[in-house]
C-alpha cells in the first residue's frame, strides 16, 4: 500500500520548490549593482542572469530522466547540494568570469526543484488530484518571488551584491535539511526504470505529441514574457526613474500576488474545466496585458503602477495556464511523467532565458526592447495555446 503524505512531507516539498527563486527572482535586483560593481555592458550583466536561466534549463531534463531511473529522493538531496556548491562560488567569485560560472552550477542544482517536485507530487497525490496538488504547491512557491526579491533589494543596499549568494547559502541549506527528513522516495517500485526505453526515444515519443509540445512551449513563453517584463523593470527603475533596488523589491510583490491567484483560481476551479480551455485563457490574458503594458510605455507612461499592475495581470495569467499545462503534459504519458516534468521545466527555463537575452542584447535605453521581447513571446505563447484547444474541439465534433 503507497505511503500517504503527511503535513510534514508536504511542507518539504513546497520549501523545495523555493530553491527556484533563490537562484532567480532574488537575482534580479542584484543585476544592476552588478553592473555598476564589476563595470560591465549591459548584454554581460544580463548574462549573470540569463546563465541560470540556461543552467536550470540544461539539468531539469536530465533530473526528469535520472529520478525514472533512480528514484526521487537521492537525485533531489543531490540536485540540493550542487545548489549549495554553486552558491558559495558565486559568494566569493573575485570576476564576472567566475560568478557566471557560479551561477551557473547554482542554476544546476536549483533545477532538481521545479522538476522533481511535480514528479514527486504525482507519485504520492495521483494524477486525479495532481492540478490541484500542483496550483497549491506554485501557491506556496509564490512565497519565494515574494520574499526574495524585496530581500535582495534591502541586502545589495545595506551590504553590497555578494550578500544575496549568503542568503542564498543560509536559505538553501534549510531546505535540505528538510527535504532530508521528511521526503521519502516516492517512485512506484511496481513501474521500476524505463525499460529499455532510451533517453532519446523517450524525448521522441514525448515531442511527437501536439498536446504535449504545445503544453511545455506555452509554459515557456508564458514565462519568457513575465521574466522579460521583470527584467525590463529592474532597469526602468534603478536606470530611467532612478528608485533604489529595495523599492524595486517592494513594488515586484505584485508579480507573486498575481502569480498566486491565478494558481488559486486554477485550484478552484479544478477538473470542472478542460485543461485545454484554462491554459488559452492564460494566454488570451498574458497577450491582452503585454498590448496595453506596450502601449503605455511607448506613449510615455513610464511609472511604477503601470509596470507592476500590468505584471500582476501577466503573472495570474501564467498561474491560471500553468499548472494545467504541466499536469496535461505528464498525462500524456505516465511512464514518462519524470521525463515529462523534466521537458516541461527545461523549456519554461530555456524559452524563457532566450528572451531575456534577447532583452539584454536589444537593451538601448529605451522601452522598446522590453515591447518587442514580451510582446514576441507572448504571441507564440497564444499560438502554443490555441493548437490543443482547436484540437480538442475537433476531436469533439469527430465524436458526435
Amino acid at each position: 500500500m503507497p505511503r500517504a503524505p503527511g503535513p510534514m512531507f508536504a511542507l518539504a516539498l513546497a520549501s523545495v520548490a523555493l530553491i527556484g527563486p533563490l537562484a532567480v527572482h532574488l537575482f534580479l535586483p542584484v543585476i544592476p549593482a552588478i553592473k555598476v560593481a564589476l563595470d560591465l555592458p549591459d548584454s554581460t550583466a544580463q548574462a549573470t542572469f540569463s546563465i541560470a536561466l540556461i543552467g536550470m534549463a540544461v539539468a531539469t531534463l536530465f533530473y526528469g530522466t535520472l529520478a525514472d531511473r533512480f528514484g526521487r529522493r537521492p537525485v533531489l538531496l543531490s540536485g540540493l547540494l550542487l545548489f549549495l556548491a554553486g552558491s558559495a562560488l558565486s559568494f566569493a567569485a573575485p570576476t564576472v568570469g567566475l560568478l557566471i560560472a557560479g551561477r551557473f552550477v547554482q542554476a544546476l542544482g536549483a533545477g532538481c526543484g521545479i522538476t522533481l517536485v511535480r514528479a514527486i507530487a504525482r507519485d504520492a497525490y495521483g494524477p486525479e488530484r495532481l492540478v490541484k496538488a500542483i496550483a497549491y504547491l506554485t501557491m506556496f512557491y509564490t512565497l519565494g518571488p515574494m520574499i526574495a526579491p524585496i530581500a535582495g533589494g534591502m541586502l545589495v543596499d545595506a551590504y553590497g551584491w555578494r550578500s544575496a549568494f549568503g542568503f542564498s547559502l543560509f536559505g538553501g541549506t534549510l531546505i535540505l535539511l528538510g527535504a532530508w527528513l521528511a521526503i521519502y522516495e516516492t517512485r512506484p517500485v511496481a513501474s521500476g526504470p524505463i525499460g529499455g526505453q532510451s533517453v532519446l526515444g523517450g524525448y521522441v515519443a514525448l515531442f511527437s505529441n501536439l498536446r504535449f509540445s504545445c503544453f511545455v512551449f506555452q509554459t515557456g513563453f508564458n514565462t519568457g514574457a513575465f521574466l522579460v517584463v521583470a527584467s525590463g523593470a529592474s532597469f526602468l527603475m534603478k536606470e530611467v526613474l532612478r528608485r533604489p533596488a529595495t523599492e524595486y523589491g517592494l513594488w515586484f510583490l505584485t508579480f507573486p500576488f498575481g502569480f498566486f491567484f491565478g494558481n488559486f483560481v486554477s485550484s478552484r476551479v479544478g477538473t470542472r474545466a478542460a485543461i485545454e480551455t484554462m491554459v488559452l485563457l492564460g494566454s488570451l490574458l498574458s497577450l491582452a496585458t503585454v498590448a496595453i503594458l506596450s502601449g503605455l510605455l511607448v506613449a510615455g507612461f513610464i511609472n511604477p503602477p503601470v509596470i507592476f499592475v500590468s505584471g500582476f495581470f501577466i503573472t495570474f495569467a501564467q498561474g491560471i495556464a500553468l499548472p494545467y499545462g504541466q499536469a496535461g503534459a505528464m498525462a500524456v504519458n505516465p511512464k514518462l511523467a519524470g521525463t515529462a516534468s523534466g521537458i516541461g521545466a527545461c523549456m519554461q527555463n530555456l524559452i524563457a532565458a532566450l528572451f531575456t537575452q534577447l532583452y539584454g542584447l536589444l537593451a538601448d535605453g529605451t522601452v522598446w526592447p522590453l515591447v518587442i521581447a514580451a510582446g514576441t513571446s507572448s504571441v507564440f505563447g497564444l499560438i502554443c495555446g490555441v493548437l490543443p484547444w482547436r484540437q480538442a474541439r475537433a476531436g469533439e465534433r469527430a465524436r458526435l
